[in-house]
């Protein structure tokens, strides 16, 4: 991963915490019902999530209670517009999105001396079978601050309410009771730290619990697309709901995403695209084994390409080059089938999603065709950055660095 941290290209964007923030992001810990980390410094993401403290907790997602309880912790608004690292949802970032932009002055208000705890609810208390996911619909975004810091400004308001009626001034256990609240949180009479909860609704999403689980609506009816095979099995001996299922592997998937204008590929205009091209060379490059050049220069220098597309076998050659072989004999020959020439891996890498769903749909569909094929190392960075470092680790340095040039030339 020191490649990938010298080009800034690992978890770049998170922000340190150490001192009395350590403090603050412990007591969020605490009222969310965890442990407090051992640690005196780490970094947090946009909703909170910090890396060192998943690996000292080995637990991944430790803000959650349970798959079906998400939580989240602002210490700084800071975190405002930051990545978030490993969602458990697709759409996390949305969240925080629209936590900033509904709070964010009286986040920057509480912040100053205490943190808050976020609870993402969607009224599902646990999970029990895959198809839970389909009572996914309004996700309320409700809002605690450490120390109670809310309920002691109502104490404050209340003893000053006191203090002004009758002759209650005169009261020295009243002067006592407002200074010795004054002293531990301050003059919480005129700050506004009231967040009132939001309501977000969910569409089309992605989601971690059950493996792994794709959530597409809008459609004649709703698509699950599952990770894990467990799930997918439990899942389609469910009869409660009218849903199509499929398993993430299973290649008439593809071609149902293409049905319903979900997904598109038009191969004669993809041919001439750059991702076509960096498609190419990493499938040319897994085939690639003791090479004399750098893979990086053999990918980059059109001469070395050709010598060693003629140095693979034939079956991995046909492979490599499936794409133009097609085109080439279906100008011939009309009738020539893509699944008779192409490879069924490099043809699925070439889909995209289709020009008429929304921004937040190709996104979410873009994350789903990296993940049924990983054969584009630019887009898979970009839409599942965690699944990324995992697969950057089983490449060979010299590939490793072709993929690194590639990310930052893409910038």
């Amino acid at each position: 991963m020191n490649k990938l941290k010298q080009a800034n290209l690992f978890r770049s964007e998170l922000i340190p915490v150490s001192g009395k923030l350590v403090e603050r992001y412990n007591k969020c810990l605490q009222k969310l019902g965890f442990a407090k980390t051992k640690l005196t410094s780490f970094s947090i993401d946009g909703i909170g999530w910090s890396p060192e403290i998943a690996e000292e907790k080995k637990e991944t997602y430790y803000l959650n209670n349970g798959e079906a309880n998400s939580h989240g912790i602002i210490i700084t608004p800071l975190q405002k517009g930051l990545p978030i690292y490993n969602p458990f949802h697709s759409f996390d970032k949305e969240l925080m999105k629209l936590v900033f932009k509904t709070h964010l002055k009286k986040i920057k208000n509480i912040t100053r001396d205490s943190a808050i705890c976020i609870d993402f609810d969607q009224s599902i208390d646990v999970f029990y079978e895959p198809l839970d996911v389909l009572k996914y619909k309004d996700v309320i975004i409700n809002f605690h601050l450490i120390d109670d810091l809310d309920k002691a400004k109502a104490t404050q308001l209340a003893l000053i309410k006191t203090f002004n009626k009758d002759y209650n001034f005169i009261d020295e256990n009243l002067h006592q009771k407002i200074v010795a609240s004054a002293k531990k949180y301050g003059d919480l009479r005129t700050r506004d730290i009231t967040l009132d909860p939001i309501i977000f609704t969910t569409d089309s999403f992605y989601t971690k619990a059950f493996g792994g689980v794709y959530l597409l609506r809008n459609f004649i009816s709703p698509i699950l697309i599952f990770e894990t095979k467990e799930a997918y099995k439990e899942a389609i001996n469910d009869t409660t709901y009218n849903v199509l299922m499929f398993h993430i592997s299973q290649s008439e998937l593809i071609a149902q995403l293409r049905d319903h204008l979900i997904i598109e590929c038009n191969l004669t205009q993809e041919v001439i695209t750059d991702r076509y091209i960096r498609i190419k060379n990493f499938i040319f490059s897994e085939h690639l084994k003791d090479t004399q050049h750098p893979i990086k220069d053999i990918l980059n220098d059109n001469m070395l390409f050709k010598s060693y597309l003629n140095k693979i076998d034939l079956k991995s050659r046909k492979k490599v080059m499936s794409v133009e072989r097609y085109l080439e004999k279906k100008s011939i020959n009309k009738d020539i089938k893509i699944k008779d020439i192409v490879d069924e891996e490099f043809y699925f890498s070439l889909q995209k999603p289709h020009s008429s769903l929304r921004a937040n749909h190709q996104d979410l569909i873009w994350h789903l065709l990296v993940n049924v094929a990983s054969k584009d190392v630019l887009f898979l960075y970009w839409y599942d950055k965690e699944q990324f470092y995992q697969i950057f680790k089983t490449w060979d340095e010299s590939t490793q660095d072709w993929v690194i040039e590639t990310i930052c030339n893409n910038f």
